[in-house]
């Protein structure tokens, strides 16, 4: 069994915090499990990505090839859309429905809701105001990757849930209770 994954969004967001989340809970389930990062300019709004390859077999390349990506989990609707050439024909597209607008010819937001509805798997939510009404905005990127844990498959939603708690320990348990809220927050809203 495997999972191929892209993960993509704008610098701080929290793209990176996800890989390390699915990471953690692959690693603790003993799958084999390659990552490749691309990072846009190193400041806050350039385009942030990450493949995410998880099997129970040997994996022999980082890189996702074009077709094969079964998710693609997006913090950015229209990074979404710059990912779809990589999407089976099977796949799925979890992500915010707010733009984060950092270019001046943006596309509007009815044009990307238009080519994201074309797609025959797609979960879109405002997953800030979820993460505001549960925990806080900063862990939207968790809500996000609560809605994607059906998707994964690979992992289970506990399996997930738990890496969330590990990954987070360190910076104390108020943070690791908010992120599971919100972690918890975004498996119901697709739920």
């Amino acid at each position: 069994m495997k999972k191929d994954i892209i993960l993509c969004g704008v610098g701080g967001q929290g793209i990176l915090s996800i890989a390390t989340i699915i990471g953690e809970a692959a690693t603790a389930a003993g799958l084999n499990l390659k990552q490749a990062e691309v990072h846009g300019m190193s400041q806050r709004g350039g385009d942030v990505q990450s493949n995410l390859r998880l099997s129970t077999d040997i994996i022999y390349s980082d890189l996702i090839p074009m077709g094969e990506a079964d998710v693609i989990i997006s913090m950015e609707p229209m990074e979404a859309l710059r990912y779809l050439p990589y999407l089976s024909k099977d796949g799925a597209v979890v992500t915010s429905s707010q733009s984060f607008v950092n270019i001046p010819n943006y596309p509007e937001s009815s044009a990307i809701d238009a080519e994201l509805a074309k797609l025959p798997k797609v979960a879109k939510l405002d997953i800030e105001q979820i993460a505001k009404e549960v925990a806080t905005v900063r862990s939207a990127n968790v809500v996000l990757l609560g809605m994607a844990a059906p998707y994964i498959g690979i992992l289970s939603t506990d399996e997930l849930r738990c890496a969330v708690a590990r990954v987070f320990q360190r910076k104390g348990d108020a943070i690791v209770e908010a992120n599971l809220k919100a972690f918890d927050a975004g498996v119901a809203a697709v739920g």
